[in-house]
């Protein structure tokens, strides 16, 4: 049997799922060019819960609307120095979460940035991705379309 017979596969955007962060729907850029996946946060706070160490942020998970905001909490799992496509270096608050595209679900790391300017509120990167999906750079949308504005019943 072929390996890639396993593997999900995508197109260079895909519409996925962060449910333990309460984002039913989000667009993802499918990049393998970055190795880690980034999701666009603002006013990021680090603050310790029972001990733990954890993060809350605000998400705008819609493209092109800044009024919708979801509050996010997670447990920090590592604060990193990375490198963006730029070349400029940031440090950044790292999570683990769960994703869902189409019926795969599985644990992600995420990086927390600010990608209020950028087309997609999220990247998802090659480390995401290994030894789980191909992708089709020539496709959109390979496991279906999503209407932002009904899963979050906006006008």
């Amino acid at each position: 049997m072929d390996e890639n017979e396993q593997l999900i596969t995508l197109g260079w955007r895909e519409w996925v799922s962060l449910p333990e962060l309460g984002i039913p729907a989000i667009k993802a850029k499918v990049d393998t060019g970055a190795r880690t996946s980034a999701l666009h946060a603002f006013e990021i706070e680090q603050y310790t819960e029972n001990g733990i160490g954890m993060v809350r942020f605000l998400v705008h998970p819609v493209q092109k609307n800044q009024d919708f905001i979801i509050e996010c909490t997670a447990p920090l799992k590592d604060k990193r120095q990375v490198t963006d496509s730029g070349g400029h270096k940031e440090m950044r608050f790292v999570i683990e979460t769960l994703i869902e595209i189409d019926t795969y679900s599985y644990t992600i790391e995420l990086t927390l940035t600010d990608r209020d300017t950028m087309r997609f509120k999220m990247l998802l990167g090659r480390t995401a991705l290994e030894n789980r999906a191909v992708v089709n750079a020539a496709a959109s949308y390979k496991c279906g379309k999503k209407d932002a504005k009904l899963v979050y019943g906006l006008k």
